[in-house]
């Protein structure tokens, strides 16, 4: 494992959010390049952040920038598992990095949900939400017999952003803050 690789991610993201950060745009098609390069290998993942857990679906905080303009996660989908439909509320980038996901899009209009597709993610791929792009999904791990991982990288502490899920039937929103489910973060200075 080479460490290396999400160090250049972070130092990357850092230099786009010094000139950019005003400019989500710009975020997002940057980001896009920068997490493009860090899902092309699959060999700088630490072993802590694919550990899938047998109910629910994993949080690994993998870097959050230090004045919260952006964050790297790592999500590890068990056999079958999704989340609730939720927005974002800042833009997010998501990589596939191991497996397949499914990805249900809604649009909310007045206090009605609307499905708008499905997409599915592959390795290698990205997909975008944000409040200009779609920010309502449901995402869910596409296989029944083994996990997937994606890469996560939004435009804030994500951990920490108030947000919503959605109730699929009537629209109902309740706030939520998601946190995280690691205890530690990989040392990305490491001399891997």
């Amino acid at each position: 494992m080479s460490i290396r690789r999400l160090r250049d991610c972070v130092q990357d993201l850092t230099r786009l959010a010094d000139r950019s950060i005003a400019d989500p745009e710009a975020m997002i098609a940057g980001g896009q390049d920068i997490l493009g390069r860090l899902i092309a290998q699959d060999d700088w993942l630490p072993d802590f952040a694919t550990v899938p857990h047998a109910q629910f679906y994993r949080q690994y905080l993998l870097h959050c920038d230090p004045l919260e303009r952006f964050s790297i996660v790592s999500f590890v989908w068990g056999p079958g598992q999704k989340t609730p439909i939720h927005d974002h509320t800042v833009w997010g980038l998501v990589g596939m990095l191991r497996g397949e996901e499914r990805s249900r899009r809604f649009e909310r209009t007045g206090d009605a949900l609307t499905e708008a597709g499905t997409e599915m993610l592959h390795p290698g791929q990205i997909d975008v939400v944000s409040p200009t792009h779609g920010d309502i999904h449901q995402v869910a791990n596409a296989f029944a017999d083994r996990a997937s991982i994606s890469i996560h990288v939004y435009g804030a502490n994500i951990g920490r952003v108030h947000r919503n899920v959605y109730d699929a039937d009537t629209g109902t929103s309740k706030p939520f803050v998601s946190g995280y489910n690691s205890d530690v973060v990989p040392n990305i200075w490491s001399m891997q």
